[in-house]
């Protein structure tokens, strides 16, 4: 096979991203041979190396897709997912991915992706979107909003998942299923303080499950900031951010 043939091939089948591995099968040629091409055309700059055994087509820049085929089974989330959902207007260059296998942070094209590596029991409700080659992975709204609680590291800051909660219209049903998916009582009892607090009318039947998870051990309300504040002895949280300023963050937007 040659390049043009190989290129040839790619136009065919519409291929605009592909692992070295997966084509070789497909085409029933040796690894000596179709790395010499790979190569060769990704110093001609027809292709782009993403990483080790890893190409996409020099002009293909969707970086969630590429973010999720880097990772198995790995799905846009956290930061990156709030942004996609509408639910923040804050926008940082990487990409968060969400899989069950352990992956370096990787820099391709001035985008970083970030994995975070979750247990295989916590992973679910993922959509799709897009089509063909531009088809990926994604946690949806009710999903996106429990793992950025139960991580709020990747989310952009505490004060901008309390804004995305806020504005987020939510299904009772799958943020309860989730929540127990989960499996972290603090994130439940935060996300019940501030359903009850924020008067959610549609999330009755959340509130009524996240009381029934209340402990009394008490958690910080916001995971990252300091061990100060007044205990809320309904929810076992210790209010590190007062309800004023609760409010005022989802008042005043930025």
């Amino acid at each position: 096979m040659t390049q043009n043939d190989f290129l040839r091939y790619l136009e065919e089948e519409e291929i605009l991203i592909f692992g070295i591995d997966c084509l070789k099968d497909r085409l029933g040629i040796e690894n000596r041979t179709i790395n010499e091409i790979v190569e060769n055309l990704t110093f001609k700059g027809f292709l782009s190396r993403i990483e080790r055994g890893k190409y996409c087509r020099a002009t293909f820049r969707d970086e969630n897709v590429i973010g999720t085929f880097l990772a198995r089974e790995g799905a846009v989330a956290y930061w990156s997912a709030l942004n996609l959902h509408g639910l923040t207007e804050q926008f940082q260059n990487k990409i968060f991915i969400q899989t069950t296998q352990l992956k370096k942070e990787l820099e391709f094209e001035g985008t970083t992706y970030q994995f975070v590596k979750i247990q295989e029991y916590k992973k679910a409700g993922i959509v799709y979107i897009g089509y063909g080659n531009y088809e990926y992975a994604l946690t949806d709204v009710e999903k996106t909003i429990v793992d950025c609680f139960d991580l709020p590291q990747y989310s952009g800051g505490f004060a901008e998942l309390i804004r995305a909660f806020y504005k987020a219209k939510l299904a009772p049903k799958k943020l309860i299923d989730y929540c127990h998916t989960v499996d972290n009582i603090a994130v439940t009892k935060r996300l019940g303080f501030l359903a009850e607090l924020f008067d959610k009318q549609n999330l009755k039947s959340f509130v009524k499950y996240a009381r029934s998870k209340v402990n009394r051990s008490y958690n910080l309300f916001d995971l990252l900031g300091e061990n100060i504040g007044k205990p809320n002895n309904d929810w076992y949280l210790r209010m590190n951010l007062s309800e004023e300023n609760i409010f005022s963050i989802v008042q005043n937007r930025y």
